[in-house]
């Protein structure tokens, strides 16, 4: 792979989707070269955006003719450096921002087609036009997009009901290293016919081709809808809540999020228009949301009977029903708001993991004992989908401390954390993806027929290494 791009390739490349689509300046390049957290920072010559999957397939096609290395790029919202070009090398960027359509919405089917550029928060919009619910929900809706979402096999707050974006997706239109063009377009929810292609490039993170559109299941609109917030003593407390509701309110459960005190507590420091719901002050909260298909009265009843019986048998300390449609929205923003909230915190150590659902209670003591034995002072914001065991497992910078001193044992951290979770048979990324922060660390703890697979897929798809190279796995 060349070291450089020569400014006549670039020229030929610009020529494909003409000279306004083909950014070079530096003000123009800057927002698409750093990702959110400001881990990474890279380096390109040129981000190119193209209108058609025409457009995709020449600049694919000439990329690996001449060992041009491209990296793809939808709303930038990633958290593991995916989507960031690497630093000192001449990755061009191509983002689908042009490609954002919504073909079609068949509500008769449950399905809708979308570009791979397309807008979650217009995807949502979209299928609730014709009574549909497109059910995944980030807090990045307004700005992340379904290529992404797809390339990082997204999960968010609905999991638990209905599942992540494998799960979500139908079938794919995508473009090859080498210019073909892949419809898998297929909106069948049952097709055995040989191997399933379109689950190799969900989550692949862009190093096996670009997707550029997307089949997506839609769900009815659930007629019945109510939020709770709810003050537990414990995450053991938070587990047996849970398994009462799950039997209770069976697949109507829709969501089960987890929140520690010291997450709500600068979440309604730092976040304007979030105050804390209850008086008084609990050790661990869950956000229960409850959605029927036939009325809001039931599930109304649903949430009363899970309460009480929380409250009997001794789960449940306080709790309170959102009473309005805008009380349940505010509800949720607390939550989605949470990861922002740290920012004003100081630095950040962050981890994306997932460990078996009833093994929660012990992997958060564990590492809280270790984190808190290793950085004495640190500030811990283990937060997220109880249900489906992903914990977002987040270490704030003690007060006072350096920031850069602080995020430097950002590896250590990583080995503390992710060891207790490997411990209980968890993953070390349950949503995020691997990217370049966790490349290495995928390496190290997979075992070596896993790691020379998915090597080999890879030379099979992109023999010329041109696709998001150093991202996820290795071939050089």
């Amino acid at each position: 792979m060349s070291a450089g791009v020569s400014p006549d390739l670039l020229d030929r490349f610009a020529a494909i989707v003409g000279d306004k689509y083909a950014l070079r300046s530096e003000m123009e390049l800057a927002p698409h070269l750093i990702e959110n957290r400001g881990l990474y920072h890279g380096s390109s010559p040129m981000l190119l955006k193209p209108a058609t999957v025409e457009e995709v397939s020449a600049i694919l096609k000439l990329a690996t003719e001449t060992g041009t290395a491209v990296v793809p790029q939808t709303g930038n919202t990633g958290l593991v450096g995916g989507q960031t070009p690497r630093e000192g090398k001449s990755d061009i960027i191509i983002s689908l921002e042009r490609m954002n359509k919504i073909r079609d919405v068949d509500p008769v089917a449950n399905v809708l087609v979308a570009d791979g550029g397309a807008i979650l928060a217009e995807v949502q919009k979209a299928a609730e036009a014709h009574g549909r619910l497109f059910p995944l929900s980030l807090g990045s809706e307004g700005s992340c997009r379904i290529g992404g979402n797809l390339s990082t096999n997204a999960g968010g707050t609905a999991v638990l009901a209905y599942g992540n974006m494998r799960q979500l997706c139908l079938g794919l239109e995508v473009v090859l290293p080498t210019g073909e063009i892949w419809n898998g377009l297929r909106r069948l929810k049952k097709d055995n016919t040989g191997y399933d292609l379109r689950d190799l490039f969900i989550g692949a993170e862009g190093t096996l081709g670009i997707i550029t559109g997307a089949v997506l299941r839609l769900f009815p609109q659930p007629l019945g809808k109510q939020v709770a917030f709810a003050g537990l003593n414990s995450v053991d407390d938070a587990l047996a809540l849970f398994n009462l509701a799950s039997s209770l309110c069976g697949t109507s459960l829709t969501g089960f999020e987890l929140m520690p005190r010291f997450g709500v507590e600068i979440t309604a420091r730092n976040i304007d228009g979030v105050r804390d719901p209850l008086e008084s002050e609990h050790a661990w909260y869950v956000l229960i949301d409850i959605s029927t298909s036939d009325s809001a009265e039931t599930a109304e009843r649903m949430m009363t009977a899970l309460l009480e019986q929380g409250f009997e048998a001794g789960f449940v300390e306080d709790a309170v029903i959102a009473s309005s449609v805008a009380q349940q929205k505010a509800l949720w923003h607390m939550r989605e708001s949470m990861s922002d909230a740290q920012k004003p915190e100081g630095g950040s150590i962050k981890h994306d993991v997932s460990v078996p659902v009833s093994t929660v209670p012990d992997f958060m003591a564990e590492a809280q004992e270790a984190v808190m034995a290793a950085m004495p002072g640190a500030r811990i914001c283990a937060f997220g989908h109880m249900g489906d065991g992903n914990i977002h497992y987040n270490i704030s910078q003690p007060v006072g401390a350096d920031k850069q001193a602080f995020l430097a044992r950002w590896h250590e951290m990583n080995e503390i954390v992710h060891g207790l979770v490997l411990s209980h048979a968890g993953s070390i990324s349950a949503e995020h993806g691997i990217g370049q922060l966790k490349r290495d660390e995928l390496a190290a703890i997979r075992s070596e027929i896993e790691m020379d697979l998915m090597r080999r897929v890879k030379r099979s798809f992109d023999p010329a290494n041109i696709m998001n190279p150093g991202k996820v796995v290795s071939i050089d």
